[in-house]
């Protein structure tokens, strides 16, 4: 639209920028309680490639993290958006509770990196994901929040 900024951007009263986005008390809960959602990334030819994932939120750093195999179509959209500046968006919902995390998308490799988010991700599912040396980590650097009014 013209005459208006890209960022910051408001979504539904809270201000997203490319340095991060706080949550409400309400929607950090929502983001640690033990749930599901859906990553949204994007064929090479342009369809939506939509899987349900487990993730875990790092408020500090306001990057939302999957772990997944290398060689899945989730990492292999998310590495194709990295080199292009795409974006992947994580939906996650209960009943009428919605929330949805969007930014930039990048693959990470690097050990320290995947153990973290093994790491976190046992600590929120309440369980250690199996052993899996073609674990890889699909970061979201979340800069759009938006939510059902019940996480504002």
């Amino acid at each position: 639209m013209r005459g208006r900024p890209p960022h910051p951007v408001r979504d539904h009263g809270r201000s997203a920028t490319l340095d991060g986005v706080e949550l409400t008390p309400a929607a950090l809960a929502f983001v640690t309680e033990r749930r599901l959602a859906t990553l949204t990334t994007h064929r090479p030819d342009g369809t939506a490639h939509v899987v349900p994932v487990g993730f875990t939120w790092d408020a500090e750093a306001g990057v939302a993290r999957v772990t997944a195999r290398s060689t899945s179509r989730k990492v292999r959209n998310a590495r194709l958006a990295e080199t292009s500046g795409g974006r992947a968006v994580l939906c996650s919902f209960e009943r009428a509770q919605w929330l949805t995390l969007e930014g930039p998308v990048r693959v990470r490799d690097e050990p320290d990196v995947v153990a973290d988010a093994v790491a976190r991700y046992a600590v929120r599912y309440e369980r250690e994901p199996r052993e899996d040396p073609l674990r890889v980590v699909v970061e979201v650097a979340v800069d759009r929040v938006m939510s059902s009014s019940h996480l504002r």
